[in-house]
């Protein structure tokens, strides 16, 4: 079941390709969490703090919202597909950007590689059976819904801990180093981290 009083993804997606203007709405907010977990994830992996992942989410539904007329998929996992692919372009762009700003000032303070593939939280955090079923693939999907929203709700340094740790698959010392920290304090951080996304999990899932 979905969190708070929302409706389902597909039905959503349903109602608002039918021509439903107030849940086209409804359905843009519901994957905002996702999207943005998402987009962090490729961002912080090799840009760090150079660029700001909201800005680019909000550039992502900016474009998905004017072009949803063209959106032909039927499916919640074709639409999330759809919106990972402008999301993917956007972190093209800013790279495109970002390169030719470092090429004019002639230095480079981080190495560019391509952004690693992030097209699933749930990839990221458990593992995926390749032979799930149609069923199994809708709660698979309602899932990842479920931990952006959580994710969302923790302190800014548990975020960070388990975007860095569970989605960059960096390890502790990586961690800890991202994060100033020592890796003791770091392993720490991350257990309580995890059983506060537990805790979130159970209690608004």
């Amino acid at each position: 079941m979905t969190t708070g009083s929302d409706c389902s993804v597909t039905l959503l997606l349903a109602r608002a390709k039918a021509g439903n203007t107030a849940d086209v709405e409804r359905l843009f907010a519901r994957c905002r969490n996702y999207l943005g977990v998402v987009a962090r994830a490729q961002v912080e992996s090799w840009l760090r703090a150079k660029a700001d992942a909201s800005d680019i989410v909000q550039e992502t539904m900016m474009q998905a919202h004017r072009d949803f007329a063209k959106f032909r998929g039927a499916t919640e996992a074709e639409w999330l597909a759809w919106l990972r692919k402008i999301l993917a372009h956007n972190v093209a762009d800013f790279v495109r950007r970002y390169r030719g700003t470092e090429k004019r000032q002639q230095r480079l303070e981080v190495p560019l590689a391509p952004p690693p593939d992030h097209s699933s939280i749930a990839a990221s955090l458990e593992p995926r059976d390749p032979g799930e079923t149609p069923t199994q693939e809708i709660m698979r999907l309602e899932r990842e819904f479920q931990v952006a929203d959580a994710l969302t709700r923790l302190p800014e340094d548990y975020q960070e801990v388990i975007v860095l740790r569970n989605l960059e698959r960096l390890p502790f010392e990586g961690v800890a180093q991202r994060m100033g920290r020592s890796r003791p304090a770091t392993q720490m951080l991350w257990m309580r981290a995890v059983r506060k996304l537990q805790e979130e999990l159970a209690h608004g899932g």
